[in-house]
């Protein structure tokens, strides 16, 4: 009964919070538990959190691009009276994002736009995520929804707690957009992007580019904007023919598309992973710039951010990440970890690891009880970590799984974590990034042809097709620049 009470006094206290604010792009009220201020400050706390995950590309004059293309578009926006920050980050996945104030690209995504056009509208996307509030109406939306689930809400273990890739409340401001949404953002696209001269039309050619990608990756990297739209077909010609309707509004007659201007402004662009930060080839990880390598579980998953390495199976039943450990001991740093994830340690002994003094412990997170409740059973989260002394620091490789799965992943997780040693490969240890090049050809031929000409192997072509928002088998005339990958 005293769960109930404190259930309905919540929803009570949460719906009085809420209040009916006016959209500054459609003009009508909405529901809305957050004020500006509160918007605002979710995106200014989240931001250093985006920064450490994903790290800043560092290119002042890419940087600069996006900045001064955003203030101007921003100008012309439906929430100009905003502060509002444009950043690339260093990340290969081909992705756009925002969150109430800030705006940010990945250098894999400016990899592939292939003019500003394609660019701006993309951007005049995101910006119109922030100027309909459409973070605001997503999270009142989910938290409304959790009003009559409070009363039944039991604490269980999520493995990706683990992965640490997000708090709480940037797990709000992540949360997918809905079709009306995205509906809505490629409208203020076009919009905002034919304000500031652009020909809004091309944006329509780089969601061909995004299905592309998508069809040729398995769908896992595409970002919430396409994967949450209607079909590219449906999307194409909505967006061409708004295009359209805002140049004759604004009597538009010279729009920039600006190809050549911006295929120069990524010459020397990074393309995919960058070695420095760690790359995985045959199987095993490598860190140049640390000197570690380790051995990552056949067809695992993986991501590789600033903060740390994360792998896990297709079927989601483990996750394994590999991070610093805070501590000036191995015993210290241990001891931290378990109360950082209220673990309690089952096994723990001291041991070597390739020559490094490590220790290994086996442990378990159990669901926290509530009053009344009696403990499920098998519902503990085990753990086995090794915390391994190197090269001045403290590095940490966990392995979760339940506990009725662990003994199925045990073996795999020792495997990775006794993996561990020093890299003193020279040709792993000076490896070169893939770069983006511009070529300008000298003769008029199909795609296919001039980048045979520049020795993309056959493997590569379909990729470098996609790369550059052309078919194999469009023709192109001489003096054209195009996108080739060297390193």
């Amino acid at each position: 009964m005293k769960k109930i009470l404190v259930a309905t006094y919540a929803a009570v206290l949460m719906l009085g919070m809420a209040s009916c604010a006016t959209n500054p792009v459609t003009g009508k009220r909405q529901v809305a538990l957050l004020s500006e201020d509160q918007e605002l400050g979710m995106g200014k706390e989240a931001d250093p959190q985006i920064v450490a995950q994903y790290g800043l590309y560092p290119d002042r004059e890419l940087q600069a691009f996006i900045a001064q293309k955003g203030k101007e578009m921003v100008a012309v926006s439906h929430r100009p009276n905003i502060a509002y920050e444009f950043k690339i980050v260093d990340s290969d996945v081909l992705n756009a994002f925002a969150i109430p104030g800030y705006v940010y690209f990945t250098r894999g995504i400016m990899a592939h736009f292939n003019n500003e056009a394609e660019f701006a509208g993309v951007l005049g996307h995101e910006i119109g995520h922030i100027t309909a509030r459409h973070s605001v109406s997503q999270q009142s939306k989910a938290m409304l929804g959790q009003i009559g689930l409070i009363g039944a809400m039991v604490v269980s273990p999520r493995l990706a707690q683990f992965g640490e890739t997000a708090s709480q409340g940037l797990g709000l401001l992540f949360l997918k957009f809905g079709r009306d949404a995205e509906r809505q953002s490629d409208e203020l696209g076009v919009e905002y992007s034919t304000k500031i001269g652009y020909d809004a039309s091309e944006m329509a050619g780089f969601f061909s580019t995004l299905e592309r990608k998508g069809q040729a990756s398995g769908q896992e990297e595409l970002p919430n904007f396409l994967s949450t739209h209607p079909n590219p077909g449906e999307r194409n010609t909505t967006v061409a023919k708004l295009a359209q309707e805002w140049k004759q509004k604004l009597n538009l007659t010279n729009a920039q598309v600006n190809r050549n201007a911006y295929l120069k402004r990524i010459e020397g662009l990074i393309y995919g992973e960058d070695p420095k930060q760690g790359f995985v080839e045959n199987s095993i990880f490598y860190h140049p710039e640390l000197k570690f390598q380790f051995t990552t579980p056949a067809n695992w998953n993986y991501q590789n951010t600033p903060q740390q390495v994360q792998m896990a199976p297709k079927d989601g039943k483990a996750l394994m990440f590999m991070t610093l450990a805070q501590g000036s001991s191995l015993q210290q740093a241990a001891s931290a970890t378990l109360q950082k994830y209220r673990l309690q340690a089952l096994e723990s002994r001291e041991t070597t690891v390739n020559g490094l003094p490590a220790i290994a412990v086996v442990a378990d997170q159990v669901p926290q009880q509530q009053q009344g409740q009696q403990q499920q059973q098998g519902a503990a989260v085990r753990t086995l970590s090794y915390f391994i002394q190197y090269g001045g620091a403290i590095y940490h490789i966990l392995g979760v799984s339940s506990a009725a799965d662990f003994a199925a992943y045990s073996g795999t997780f020792t495997a990775t974590m006794q993996s561990f040693r020093q890299l003193t490969d020279a040709s792993k240890l000076n490896r070169q990034p893939d770069r983006v090049r511009i070529k300008e050809i000298t003769q008029d031929a199909t795609l296919e042809q001039a980048l045979r000409r520049y020795n993309v192997p056959d493997n590569k072509i379909e990729e470098m097709a996609i790369l550059n928002g052309m078919a194999r088998t469009e023709r192109i005339p001489r003096g054209t620049m195009i996108k080739v990958i060297e390193r």
